[in-house]
């Protein structure tokens, strides 16, 4: 399954990708997200944060690892707990004076989830809408 939302802002992009890519900021414009702390590393290649969320009345933990960054371009970050694999990636660019981030994740559901995740599509719709704009919301506060 993918989500990926769009998000523009009047904001330099260093000052955009230097609050995304430090994912602990997930709590701030990520409505499903209730703590993300990071576990080891320094935010570049790596780095380890652990994300606890609430998705339909649940609560789950992922430990998501940085696997790509290219400063001020992207980054791309990899989850994992015993039910799903997420890869989130964020792309920034320049447009017209204006920065534009991409926000992509994909989810490859494990064992018996994955027959029901097709079942949860609105779900996961629901909140891409609402993290597309807590994160153009927090983004314009910056």
């Amino acid at each position: 399954m993918r989500l990926q939302r769009t998000v523009t802002v009047q904001k330099p992009l260093d000052k955009v990708f230097a609050y995304l890519s430090d994912f602990t900021t997930t709590t701030e414009w990520d409505p499903g997200t209730v703590k993300t702390v990071r576990t080891s590393g320094d935010g570049t290649f790596g780095t380890e944060y652990l994300n606890t969320s609430t998705f339909a009345g649940r609560q789950t933990q992922l430990t998501y690892v940085v696997v790509d960054l290219v400063p001020n371009r992207h980054i791309s970050l990899r989850g994992e707990n015993k039910t799903v694999i997420a890869h989130d990636t964020m792309t920034f660019r320049k447009v017209d004076g204006d920065t534009e981030v991409t926000y992509t994740a994909d989810f490859t559901f494990k064992g018996i989830t994955r027959f029901v995740a097709p079942l949860m599509k609105p779900a996961f719709t629901r909140l891409g809408n609402e993290a597309e704009a807590g994160m153009a919301a927090a983004l314009e506060r910056l």
